[in-house]
């Protein structure tokens, strides 16, 4: 019988999608929690989206007895990232386009604000919050995808750094049957 191959898409699938449902629940609960927009509270869903980074490339490594070349670890990761970026930036656009749109409204009420202090004209302020209402959630999910895409790239490179473990000629290779 042979032995398939632990596949990385699989494991980064898994991870992104439960950092899917923490984000949403984050989301939730800083949404009730803090109304400032700018709160430094937005920066929590950080954490879980490296925590999970770092476990998708550890299950990866687990996965192939314990050893890991830094390219599978660079891969595992990456998948994750953009996986997730993708995942997040879809939830991003429903969540300020359908289920939230009054986030963005206190976002135009704050640029106003920020726009009649610099003396700008009523016309050109209406016309900028316009622009904000209709694209705010498309522009802040494509954002959101690039960033996210960016801080994972450097994570798994660091990831798959700390995970590498190459097998040397000496060690023994992996049963045919992983119930041996």
């Amino acid at each position: 019988m042979e032995q398939l191959k632990p596949n990385p898409t699989k494991v980064a699938t898994k991870w992104a999608l439960i950092n899917l449902l923490v984000s949403i629940v984050l989301t939730y609960i800083i949404q009730f929690v803090s109304t400032d927009p700018n709160s430094p509270l937005k920066y929590l869903g950080y954490l879980p989206f490296i925590i999970f980074l770092i476990l998708t490339q550890k299950e990866f490594r687990d996965q192939q007895s314990g050893y890991l070349t830094f390219g599978e670890g660079f891969s595992a990761g990456f998948r994750y990232a953009v996986f997730t970026s993708i995942l997040l930036a879809l939830f991003t656009y429903v969540y300020l386009a359908f289920l939230s749109p009054e986030i963005m409204q206190k976002a135009a009420e704050q640029a106003r604000a920020q726009m009649e202090a610099k003396g700008m004209s009523s016309e050109d302020i209406d016309k900028a919050i316009g622009y904000t209402i209709k694209l705010g959630p498309i522009i802040g999910a494509f954002v959101l995808a690039i960033i996210d895409t960016i801080i994972g790239i450097a994570v798994a490179l660091v990831g798959a750094a700390i995970f590498k473990k190459e097998r040397s000629a000496y060690d023994p290779e992996p049963p045919a049957d992983p119930t041996v």
